[in-house]
């Protein structure tokens, strides 16, 4: 089990989208805040991230920006340029790849992706992000983000048969390298550091692959290899809660995303998630969420 991956695939909801972004001088674009992350990459040109807190930061070609948390942001060619509102809606239905504000004559082109996330139930890897993920090419960045950029950007200059499926696959792929290239440089930081630890690792692996399992502190120590002490103060440490709070924290994510992207019985939802009844199920539901499960599907 991929932590990453998992975090991802059980936070993520609706249809990634991506987009060649053309402008000519003067130009602007405000994204409100949102359920919604931006991904960009500079690809032709000069331009300016502008955040909702924080002073602007200047792009140079090459580099990747991620804003994470949905607060709101722009992209403009100057701090001081008019802004033009900018959504997209977050549904299946969606195009992927289409292109978005284009002009003739551009003097500034990029790369845009957009992912959204369940804010309420935001992961503390997710977490741990600062407002803006600023990736600059002069840092070094791996190959692997260089390809997937490339791989991306040449399906949108030239669609083909299976582009949509194709496309869908390679938002997700940048949006992990970005992730990873950002944590690998901070590995001794917040979830950083639990990401490289292999011991934590190792316990995390058992939680995730088998979230339905009663796990104790011992049994998960024993899958580190540490002591049942040293893991304990170890992974609250780093993740920010105890290991059996994080149990229950992802048994209830789960649960929910069951919810909302499934017709499956509250009876099934149990057992996948480590609750022998229904009714335990509800209970422990109700005191993270604050509804009962139901109630958070019929709103889902």
């Amino acid at each position: 089990m991929d932590v990453l991956s998992d975090v991802l695939t059980a936070l993520r909801t609706g249809r990634p989208h991506a987009a060649h972004t053309q402008k000519t001088v003067p130009w602007g674009i405000r994204f409100p805040p949102s359920d919604g992350a931006g991904c960009h990459v500079l690809l032709e040109g000069s331009c300016w991230l502008i955040p909702a807190h924080g002073e602007p930061i200047q792009l140079s070609v090459g580099d990747v920006v991620f804003v994470p948390h949905g607060a709101g942001y722009a992209l403009a060619d100057q701090p001081g340029s008019p802004l033009v509102d900018f959504r997209i809606d977050a549904d299946d239905t969606a195009p992927i790849g289409t292109p978005m504000l284009s002009e003739a004559g551009t003097t500034t082109r990029l790369l845009c992706a957009a992912y959204y996330f369940d804010r309420a139930r935001s992961h503390p890897l997710l977490d741990d992000l600062p407002e803006v993920v600023h990736l600059p090419l002069q840092l070094g960045q791996p190959a692997s983000l260089r390809a997937a950029i490339e791989l991306l950007s040449a399906e949108l200059s030239e669609p083909r048969a299976g582009t949509s499926s194709i496309l869908t696959g390679l938002v997700d792929m940048l949006l992990l390298f970005v992730l990873r290239s950002w944590f690998d440089d901070r590995s001794t930081e917040g979830w950083a550091a639990v990401l490289t630890d292999p011991a934590l690792m190792a316990a995390l692996h058992g939680i995730h692959s088998e979230p339905q399992r009663s796990w104790t502190v011992a049994e998960l120590a024993a899958l580190s290899g540490l002591s049942r002490a040293t893991f304990a103060k170890r992974f609250t440490a780093a993740a920010g809660r105890s290991p059996l709070s994080y149990l229950t924290w992802w048994r209830m994510t789960l649960a929910a995303r069951r919810l909302r992207t499934t017709d499956d019985p509250l009876r099934s939802i149990a057992t996948r998630t480590g609750y022998s009844t229904e009714f335990a199920l509800t209970k422990a539901f109700k005191r993270e969420y604050g509804v009962p499960p139901s109630r958070y599907r019929r709103g889902a």
